[in-house]
């Protein structure tokens, strides 16, 4: 990605750096469940009209895909 895209990144990298570790986890658990909320935002929105069942199922198969299999 061009650095013209990401103005904020440097900045960002350099806030990252001066938290303490357990800060920094901290922000990697906030910013894993939100990626996990916009994930399932976003299927909830493709398959609006499937019962609480089907669309359980659905959530369980794609995180199925995300998990590494190389162990």
């Amino acid at each position: 990605m061009n650095p013209k895209q990401r103005p904020n990144h440097r900045l960002y990298i350099e806030i990252l750096r001066k938290m303490s570790p357990e800060k920094r986890l901290l922000k990697m658990f906030e910013l894993s469940s939100f990626s996990n909320q916009l994930f399932v935002h976003g299927l909830r929105k493709k398959y609006a009209d499937i019962s609480a069942e089907a669309f359980s199922q659905i959530l369980k198969d794609r995180l199925e895909k995300c998990h590494n299999r190389s162990s």
